[in-house]
């Protein structure tokens, strides 16, 4: 089975941030994604972190505004001082956290601008930190009407475009199953570029193991091509966190 891990920005929302890490390690994660972790002081972050044994295996780029502000600043035109000011304080966060990888998010854009100017500003960042694992996304437009990276071509095409060592992608199976409607497939023809999983029910991004999405097939077909990444649960509790991490312990 996988090694697995739990986004404390979407799971145990019943506690405090802070006493999340805590939870989960309880719950028996000892990997965890934290989306945005600026607004908290990153010491207190390591003290955590430290004392829970935990690693702290994703972060996203942007800081700071998440909340109603741009969903990234990679692929706008124009933003590259934006963007590279947004990457380094990241990157700060990655290196004093020891995070595993970096998810460079594009933003809303469109057009051969903007895949210029995402390649662009992709190639700096992994010139930068050739050290730090970095990750891109496709996101559905249902979900994230306008972003740039919406589809698993058009990412498998960017990152051939930028061939770093330090860049993958970042595969999302509710992202993928919204997109392609079939999972599975699409993990055949890119999971060999993929450096990070993530799983979440394909109807109301729920707990993983109901639905569409058919995840003890998706985890198998994981193990039998030598996936050796974390698979992440990102996802919306239907109800109390621990009452639905079965899909973790099966």
């Amino acid at each position: 089975m996988p090694r697995f891990a739990a986004n404390l920005s979407m799971l145990f929302r019943e506690y405090p941030l802070l006493e999340r890490f805590s939870a989960a390690m309880a719950a028996g994660f000892d990997l965890v994604e934290l989306l945005f972790p600026y607004d908290t002081n990153g010491a207190e972050l390591r003290r955590i972190l430290d004392q829970t044994g935990q690693r702290l295996i994703l972060i996203n780029t942007p800081p700071p505004n998440w909340t109603g502000g741009a969903r990234g600043f990679a692929a706008i035109v124009g933003g590259e001082a934006r963007f590279q000011h947004d990457f380094k304080r990241a990157l700060r966060y990655a290196q004093a956290l020891n995070v595993q990888h970096i998810h460079i998010m594009a933003g809303a854009a469109e057009g051969p601008e903007a895949r210029e100017t995402f390649i662009k500003n992709l190639c700096w960042a992994t010139a930068h930190a050739p050290q730090q694992s970095l990750t891109i996304e496709p996101i559905n437009p249902h979900d994230m009407p306008g972003y740039f990276l919406n589809d698993f071509e058009q990412a498998a095409e960017i990152l051939d475009a930028v061939a770093a060592p330090n860049l993958a992608l970042q595969f999302d199976a509710y992202h993928a199953h919204r997109i392609t409607g079939d999972v599975m497939a699409t993990w055949a023809s890119h999971g060999h570029r993929a450096a990070h999983v993530q799983v979440a029910a394909a109807e109301g991004r729920h707990e993983p193991g109901r639905g569409a999405i058919n995840y003890p097939a998706f985890f198998a077909q994981l193990d039998a091509g030598g996936y050796t990444g974390a698979v992440a649960g990102e996802y919306n509790p239907a109800a109390r966190t621990e009452d639905g991490l079965g899909w973790a312990k099966s």
